[in-house]
Order: C-alpha cells, then sequence, then structure tokens
C-alpha cells in the first residue's frame, strides 16, 4: 500500500494542478522537446540547491560544478548556432569534473571533445490510472529520509564520484524544496528499500534516479516507486529516459518508445579521497 499525509496529498496535487493547464497529452514528435525541458528543469533544481553556476542559452542549459559533481550539459534544442557549439565546447574542456551531456533530438555532435556517445530511448506514458504499489511508497519530507533515498541512489547508480559518501551532496536538503521536484521512497518491511525523483514542468512529469537497493532487488521495489511516484500524476503525460533494464517495467507501465536520445560523457575523473 502506499503512505501519505493528507498535507502530503495537497502539496503533490496542487504543484500538479498548477502545470495541468498547458496541455494533458503530448505527442511522440514532441516528447524529446518537452524531456528536454523537464531535465533543464530538473538540473538547474539541483544546480540551484548545490549551490552551482546555472548557465542557460537558448540551445543548451548547463550546471558548472565541482571536481566530484561535475559538469551537465542539457541540449535544449536540434540546432545549436556556432558560437553556442564553442561555448558548450569550452565548457567541457575546463571542467572541473567529469562532464556529461544529454541530447534528446539526437542532432549535436560532440565527438571533436573526446566524449563517448550512447543512445537510450525516450518514453512517454499519457494521462491514466496506475495501480496502488505493493509496498509503502512516500513522498520525502525528512531530512533522514532525504539521506536513505540517496544512499540507495548512490548505489543503485554505483555514482562512483560521489565517494567517499558526503551526506547532503547528491540531493542537498534544498532540492526538494525547489518548485515541482518532488523525492519518493519505497519502503520493505520498514526499511527504505527503493527512490526516486519526479520533475513536474510545463504540464509535464518525469522520472530520474529511479533505484533499488542490493539488499532488495527482484524483490517489486522499482515497480512500486514507480507506481507510488506516478499517483499524483495521473492527469499528466510523463516522459522519461530508459535505461535497458529499466525499459521492460516502464512498458508494463504504459509507457512506450517516442524517440532515440543520444548521451555523451567524458573519460571518467577519479574522485578524491
Amino acid at each position: 500500500m502506499t503512505t501519505r499525509s493528507t498535507s502530503v496529498d495537497q502539496s503533490v496535487a496542487a504543484s500538479v494542478a498548477a502545470s495541468v493547464s498547458v496541455s494533458a497529452s503530448v505527442t511522440s514528435a514532441e516528447a524529446p522537446l518537452r524531456q528536454a525541458r523537464n531535465s533543464a528543469a530538473l538540473w538547474t533544481a539541483t544546480g540551484r540547491s548545490r549551490g552551482h553556476e546555472v548557465i542557460r542559452r537558448r540551445g543548451f542549459v548547463a550546471v558548472d560544478g565541482d571536481e566530484r559533481a561535475g559538469l551537465r550539459i542539457l541540449i535544449q534544442e536540434p540546432d545549436l548556432d556556432p558560437d553556442e557549439l564553442a561555448e558548450l565546447s569550452d565548457l567541457v574542456r575546463r571542467a572541473k569534473g567529469p562532464a556529461n551531456a544529454e541530447d534528446p533530438f539526437g542532432a549535436t555532435d560532440l565527438g571533436h571533445l573526446g566524449m563517448r556517445n550512447w543512445q537510450m530511448p525516450i518514453m512517454l506514458r499519457g494521462p491514466g490510472p496506475v495501480a496502488e504499489p505493493a509496498l509503502d511508497v512516500f513522498r520525502v519530507q525528512r531530512p533522514e529520509d532525504l539521506r536513505a533515498a540517496e544512499l540507495i541512489v548512490i548505489e543503485g547508480f554505483e555514482l562512483a564520484g560521489f565517494e567517499p559518501y558526503r551526506p547532503g551532496e547528491l540531493f542537498p536538503p534544498a532540492l526538494i524544496e525547489q518548485p515541482g521536484v518532488d523525492v519518493f521512497v519505497a519502503s520493505c518491511d520498514g526499511v527504505p528499500a527503493g527512490a526516486g525523483v519526479t520533475v513536474v514542468d510545463d504540464g509535464v512529469g518525469s522520472h530520474y534516479w529511479v533505484g533499488t537497493s542490493s539488499a532488495f532487488r527482484s524483490r517489486g521495489v522499482g515497480r512500486a516507486v514507480m507506481l507510488g511516484s506516478l499517483a499524483p500524476l495521473t492527469d499528466l503525460p510523463v516522459t522519461l529516459t530508459a535505461s535497458k533494464l529499466g525499459r521492460p517495467l516502464y512498458e508494463s507501465l504504459g509507457y512506450t518508445v517516442a524517440a532515440p536520445s543520444t548521451w555523451w560523457a567524458s573519460a571518467p575523473v577519479a574522485p578524491s579521497r
């Protein structure tokens, strides 16, 4: 079952209601642009909560972090002009840590920067009801629950750059105060077992950082996180970028592939210890 207080329901519902006015549907052709905008909203909120510089241009948004967080680039248009590409390239060359770029349009070539690339599908789910999760799922409000979510995500995504662990570095307390951003935790037998982040921006929801603790894998935790965090978003179209392992779960929840997204990454930088 899902546990949420009335105040939590009202808070999430108000955030969603404020965004519903834009559109109740998104086409597959529109999904790359809506994913681009939503990812930019997530990383802008993350950058601000970490105290990192956020750079906004017509064709991209960049969050310039420290040697552990690195540089995150979110391509916003399929037609970067020469000046934008030159500035983006300079940011990658000067990055203090690892550089990662998301291009939902698959149109910007960053190979000249020595970055490797791969593709993952953007998936789209229309508005509609979801089943109740089999586990307890709640929206994070307490610092200790945010720390639990942070640890699950660091482990689940093997974020070696955030080790040794520094509380509040990946998910600062200010993150859950950012408009439209919510963190969810699924618990199994009273123990935090899975986590995920949702962002509502301009009438579209999206999921990020959906992960499961290794101690609870193959027990339906990922499905519970998705169902519990989708419950406040049933009136909205929802997008996500799927890994190979996650795609079957998302398809079972009503997501369909809309378009390929190209991701770029620099060579890993060893974390400071």
